[in-house]
């Protein structure tokens, strides 16, 4: 019970007063003992627990009546098992919804709950999507490892000239046209390219030139991805996809890389930079391994 109790008071910290989409309680930031394996995330009318090693069943019951009584808006309380094959998700409390949505800063976002390991909307970039409406107006925005493209819709929204979206997963950007479809965005100012970005660097450079670039990689992803051999890669090639006076948002978490890796990754491949800021996750995210938290790194190059 006294799990439950830290897992509550976090999650009173946490919770949005509008009803919007927060993470409720991270546990894999090793700041909370024995809770290293739970995280919990609020989306409107739903909580959704996400598991990381197998627990009794009848503590999930207990979390989840005692969450669902600290709101009483939410209709379903799910849990996904993250450590079994497929990443199956069950409801603890009513029914899993049909068409379940993410909201942050009035925008919605479509979930899957059946999707597998990502249902289709990370909280822990939300710092980084702010970060883009406050710069996108009238800017052409190469959008990078786009997913469902939760970045797009937040600079379209915010007046952004055109978006386009690059991602190996056809899936995923289908579900990314239909956000944008949700939140009323102009289709034609939105372009959606399924592509392996390190076979298609000519093609960036085909599209461009971009304005902003934002580029959120997984930490590591199989061989498509891993950070000490992409990164530097990726790095190199950026600058001839902008425009003067462009700018960059690199987005890092990355708990097996060394503390200073993005720092000296920058030092060596862009000496001719400015960064403007490093921003990190918010207090909804505790680390306490630094090297965990999750950063975006504001680059702006010289007109």
């Amino acid at each position: 019970m006294e799990q439950i109790q830290t897992i509550l008071a976090q999650a009173r910290l946490h919770r949005s007063v509008e009803g919007e989409s927060r993470r409720l309680f991270y546990g894999r930031g090793h700041c909370f003992a024995g809770l290293e394996d739970v995280v919990i995330d609020h989306h409107p009318g739903l909580i959704v627990i996400f598991l990381y090693r197998e627990r009794q069943h009848d503590w999930l019951e207990a979390l989840a009546r005692q969450l669902s009584i600290e709101d009483p808006a939410v209709h379903c309380v799910a849990v996904q098992h993250r450590y079994d094959n497929g990443c199956p998700m069950e409801a603890l409390i009513g029914e899993l919804p049909s068409t379940p949505l993410a909201v942050e800063a009035g925008l919605r976002y479509q979930l899957n709950l059946q999707r597998g390991q990502n249902i289709g909307f990370f909280p822990d970039m939300a710092f980084g999507r702010a970060l883009v409406r406050e710069h996108a107006a009238g800017k052409k925005i190469l959008n990078l490892f786009a997913y469902t493209c939760s970045f797009s819709v937040a600079a379209l929204a915010a007046d952004a000239r055109q978006v386009v979206n690059v991602d190996m997963s056809r899936s995923a950007l289908d579900q990314g046209r239909l956000n944008h479809t949700l939140n009323n965005s102009d289709l034609r100012a939105a372009s959606f390219v399924a592509v392996e970005l390190f076979r298609s660097f000519g093609r960036m450079a085909k599209l461009g030139p971009f304005d902003l670039i934002v580029c959120d990689p997984p930490a590591q992803q199989g061989k498509s991805f891993t950070a000490k051999t992409h990164w530097p890669k990726l790095l190199r090639r950026l600058p001839h996809w902008l425009s003067p006076g462009g700018e960059l948002m690199l987005c890092v978490n990355g708990p097996h890389l060394p503390e200073q890796f993005m720092e000296e990754q920058i030092a060596l491949h862009l000496p001719e930079a400015q960064q403007l800021q490093c921003h990190v996750a918010g207090s909804s995210f505790p680390e306490k391994d630094p090297r965990c938290v999750t950063r975006l790194y504001h680059l702006k190059f010289p007109s």
